[in-house]
């Protein structure tokens, strides 16, 4: 029987850890991690669905150490597996299984290679990303592409509607070459890394908006950070905002064109009827579907009231 070792968390990490165990893979040793109080855990319980299967679950801070090799080296694996693991695995580990060693990554590489590459491509305005397992080397995400699925990512999408998407076509992607991982069969393919780049993690304080954007960047960074994230935010005459959702709305319907760099309009967010308008600086309107300033929600029938008129500049 084909053994593996998997190192997984979040919902990518249950939806492949039940996929191993749909196949038959034995799966002595799981390694996770134990959930940051700190951090809003929407997501599911990798440990719990071990624990169900009679798993053996460990969750050290680092994976790296004699202590936890040791604990690799002692289940005697064919594969390593990382999904959605937070910690880069260094050459000790990745010399212990004899068939190789992969990671399960929410892109489709050689593109966002690196951290948060849902919300990346969300804020680069992507209208396609997808799942790509690929085998694991010492740098983050370069090794050759074994499997590959893309999801498509519609306009008003959000982060957790993408992830969802990309959750299940990783699924898919480890499931249909998972026969000839086994079998020793599976196409490699190295990946050309001059076609993608390396983005950084994300930090609560990214989510900065500059209204100074275009109404389209401004659109795309709000639904790649809103709930379960931070959220996008800036702060005007002392408050702070949080622009949780927004719509585009059509240029032609409501008389603007899109202004030249050299004349760009102030933006401002304004009542008109029962809706809540940002104009932004390109001319582009959003209808801000919702609003949050220093932590209450705001709406048409009460803007005026919580910021004094009808209209505030936010830029």
């Amino acid at each position: 029987m084909t053994r593996a070792v998997v190192f997984a968390y979040h919902n990518v990490g249950v939806r492949c850890l039940a996929a191993l165990l749909r196949h038959g893979i034995d799966i002595p040793l799981v390694v996770t991690h134990n959930d940051n109080p700190d951090e809003t855990i929407w997501f599911d319980s990798v440990a719990e669905l071990a624990a169900r299967h009679g798993i053996t679950v460990i969750t050290p801070d680092d994976p790296n150490t004699p202590d936890v090799i040791t604990q690799v080296q002692a289940a005697q694996p064919d594969f390593l597996f990382s999904f959605y693991y937070r910690n880069m695995l260094k050459a000790p580990l990745l010399a212990i299984a004899p068939r190789g060693n992969y990671n399960m990554h929410g892109s489709l590489l050689p593109k966002y290679r690196g951290r948060v590459p849902v919300n990346w491509a969300i804020i680069e305005g992507e209208t396609e990303t997808g799942a790509t397992l690929h085998a694991m080397t010492e740098k983050p995400d370069n090794g050759a592409i074994v499997s590959q699925e893309a999801v498509s990512i519609g306009i008003d999408d959000t982060a957790q509607e993408v992830f969802n998407a990309v959750t299940g076509a990783a699924a898919r992607a480890l499931e249909r070459v998972l026969p000839r991982l086994v079998s020793g069969t599976a196409t490699h393919t190295p990946q050309d890394l001059s076609q993608g780049g390396y983005f950084k993690g994300r930090k609560p304080e990214d989510g900065r908006i500059d209204f100074l954007w275009g109404g389209l960047r401004i659109h795309n960074f709000v639904r790649a950070l809103t709930r379960p994230y931070p959220g996008a935010f800036a702060d005007v005459a002392g408050r702070r905002i949080i622009l949780w959702r927004t719509g585009l709305e059509p240029l032609a319907d409501k008389g603007f064109g899109i202004l030249s760099i050299e004349d760009p309009l102030t933006p401002t967010i304004f009542t008109e009827g029962d809706r809540l308008v940002l104009v932004c600086a390109d001319g582009q309107r959003l209808r801000i579907r919702e609003l949050e300033v220093d932590g209450a929600t705001v709406d048409a029938g009460n803007f005026a009231i919580v910021l004094g008129g009808p209209s505030m500049q936010v830029a």
